[in-house]
């Protein structure tokens, strides 16, 4: 495939597919509105304060809806305290009693989660989804690969298929009272099952699709697998909404799903995203050491900067030039760069700290007003120690240029 054809196809991935749109409580989902974040809240629901302060912390974190289990009566009597004082929409999760999703609509959720799997008379699923259009509240069709209807998992077996024939179902209910306020996941702990399944759903509906890997596990296996899933229909322009399923505290979900989007362009930066050399040999520094203090440090203030942490002054500045704020380390001392300019030379023990002062710099100041408070001496102290480093140690300090010569010579 030539140059074009590689640049048509790589567009085509990354157009987001066109579905309808649904509202979750002021929260849009679907055609075309940036793709949220979401997760769900561990606490009892009945316990209200405890419910509500893990939501604060989840919006705080990230999550712009969040879901809560209505598994009880007192579950639905709690979110009716709950959904007056939350800060972002919140969702109903309801697993085999409809009445308890008749509840959750009086508690004034902007949200129901049905799973196919678990409501399975017809009868039931149309009266929730008739209070649901009378009250104009969305519902998602959460199919789940481990209850699956046993109908439907004989005929098709534990298949893409057949979590698609569960939802094409439901929405068949749905169809039949008039309701067509949805969005769909079709979710399974296998990775490439969950790919699959959202493959085969984007090209039958239109609906928006909430994207997930259920049961991903504890971190860092269950991050991994669920940015495998998610992350891979994202670039193929599949999706709407999503959540990291993690055996954690969900603020590690609301923080990963929000990172993930970040990562890939597809929302507008709002944390810190920091950069490091893996090191090598020009390395002056513990770059492991520095780049963890610099993280820890700079993520408590959440500032929305891209910061780098480089091993050397040598090639630092320039391979991390991108980066709105940056160091590197040499002859005991650190290069602070703001785009690839340097702007003041600091002692080695004062890295982090410097770093911490120009982040807010930047922040508040913007990137114009940081070059400006750059000390016009620092670019000539900082050449002057790259060449220093370089007559010490070479230019080719790697000895890349010797594998190339041994390549060659093969």
């Amino acid at each position: 495939m030539g140059l074009a054809g590689s640049s048509d196809r790589l567009l085509k991935m990354f157009e987001r597919r066109a579905t309808r749109r649904v509202d979750v409580g002021g929260v849009p989902v679907g055609a075309g509105a940036p793709i949220s974040v979401q997760s769900m809240t561990t606490t009892k629901t009945a316990d209200v304060d405890a419910t509500l302060e893990q939501i604060y912390a989840l919006a705080a974190a990230g999550a712009e809806i969040v879901r809560c289990t209505c598994n009880e009566l007192e579950a639905a009597e709690g979110l009716a305290r709950i959904v007056p004082r939350s800060p972002v929409p919140l969702v109903a999760d309801v697993h085999f009693q409809h009445r308890l999703a008749l509840a959750a609509l009086d508690a004034g959720v902007a949200c129901l989660r049905l799973n196919p799997g678990n409501i399975r008379k017809a009868e039931h699923i149309k009266v929730v989804a008739s209070e649901a259009r009378d009250r104009q509240v969305p519902i998602r069709i959460g199919v789940n690969a481990g209850s699956l209807d046993p109908d439907i998992e004989h005929k098709h077996g534990l298949t893409a298929t057949a979590l698609v024939e569960s939802a094409k179902r439901e929405l068949g209910y749905f169809e039949q009272v008039g309701f067509e306020d949805v969005k769909i996941s079709v979710k399974a702990s296998d990775v490439r099952l969950m790919v699959d399944a959202y493959r085969l759903l984007a090209d039958v509906v239109d609906f928006p699709l909430h994207l997930g890997v259920t049961e991903a596990g504890p971190p860092p296996g269950g991050i991994l697998k669920a940015t495998a899933g998610i992350a891979t229909l994202l670039n193929e322009g599949i999706g709407d909404t999503i959540r990291y399923s993690l055996t954690a505290d969900p603020v590690e979900e609301a923080r990963a799903g929000r990172q993930l989007l970040e990562a890939l362009g597809l929302r507008e930066r709002s944390t810190l995203d920091l950069i490091a050399c893996p090191s090598c040999g020009r390395a002056e520094v513990d770059v492991i050491a520095v780049a963890s203090r610099a993280q820890e440090v700079l993520s408590e203030l959440s500032l929305p900067i891209q910061v780098a942490v480089m091993g050397c002054v040598v090639n630092g500045p320039g391979e991390a030039k991108g980066a709105d704020l940056g160091i590197a380390a040499g002859r005991k001392r650190g290069h602070l760069f703001v785009r690839g300019q340097v702007v003041k030379v600091v002692p080695e023990d004062e890295m982090v700290d410097s770093l911490l002062e120009w982040a807010q710099k930047i922040v508040s100041e913007g990137i114009e007003g940081a070059l400006a408070a750059a000390d016009h001496s620092a670019e000539a102290e900082a050449e002057a120690d790259r060449t220093a480093l370089i007559e010490i140690q070479g230019e080719d300090v790697n000895h890349s240029e010797q594998v190339v010569e041994m390549i060659r010579k093969r």
